[in-house]
């Protein structure tokens, strides 16, 4: 299928979300937030057709949920899926879920929770909620619209609501468990921390966006990874399919502007 050009940042990261369930074969896969939402949908019927999905209440689905779909024009369930039965699937690994989280630290842990001093935050969000066993228990990847330092913060978040690769806060003489972290989606380039040591490196840069610039815009230092390239463009088929999980263009107010994917060339 040949690449068109008109398509924009929402769709583009949309894509690159997507490849973050590529390889995981039979499981359940959780987009948590209208991008990564979209994505799982993408990802199931393009590369992944053993993922399963959730309707977001009670059941699961192997055909994905189109946003803004009334409850009488879901497609039918493939099983029952209580509260209880989504721990047992988490605690068991089999779940990967794309999270958005407000601050993101070199050590991949990432905040929900609040800004500023726990005691007295500057920003209520929304408490850790599930975030630290999620994380111990299953892959996570994270996906984020706006690549600042405000977002992947110089220090450590201010609440590590999700558990990274640093040891400070385990308790002496304990072992970590091992931590299954994905993919890094923002509106900048697609990263991971699979660098030395975990750190972060950049794996695509999106198009008229440079390594330099991204650099400017993070907190901690960050690697190029080897063969690092430009982030693949959306083929038409990836279009269609996004444009039909996303009929009211929902994902259009995800990024202030709704910006081209195909911009002019940041410093």
């Amino acid at each position: 299928m040949t690449n068109t050009p008109d398509f924009t940042l929402a769709e583009l990261m949309i894509v690159a979300a997507a490849d973050a369930w590529r390889e995981d074969g039979e499981l359940l896969a959780h987009g948590i937030g209208t991008l990564p939402r979209i994505a799982v949908g993408l990802a199931k019927l393009t590369m992944n057709d053993n993922l399963l999905m959730t309707d977001g209440e009670a059941y699961l689905t192997e055909a994905p949920i189109v946003l803004g779909s009334s409850a009488s024009e879901r497609p039918g369930f493939v099983g029952w899926s209580p509260f209880h039965r989504i721990f047992d699937i988490l605690w068991s690994g089999r779940r990967h879920a794309m999270v958005t989280p407000v601050q993101i630290d070199r050590w991949a842990q990432g905040n929900i929770s609040c800004l500023g001093d726990f005691a007295k935050p500057k920003v209520q969000m929304l408490g850790v909620r599930g975030f630290p066993g999620n994380s111990i228990s299953h892959r996570n990847s994270m996906l984020v619209t706006s690549h600042t330092k405000r977002t992947f913060v110089e220090g450590e978040v201010d609440v590590v609501s999700s558990v990274g690769y640093s040891n400070k806060h385990w308790p002496d003489g304990m072992t970590p468990p091992e931590i299954l972290f994905g993919l890094v989606i923002s509106d900048l380039c697609v990263m991971d921390f699979n660098g030395p040591d975990h750190a972060a490196r950049v794996i695509s840069l999106h198009p008229g966006v440079s390594f330099d610039h991204v650099q400017a815009n993070t907190g901690f230092p960050l690697i190029a990874a080897p063969g690092m390239a430009e982030t693949k463009a959306p083929t038409a088929e990836d279009l269609a399919i996004i444009r039909k999980l996303d009929p009211q263009d929902m994902r259009g107010a995800t990024i202030k502007g709704n910006p081209p994917g195909i911009r002019a060339a940041a410093a």
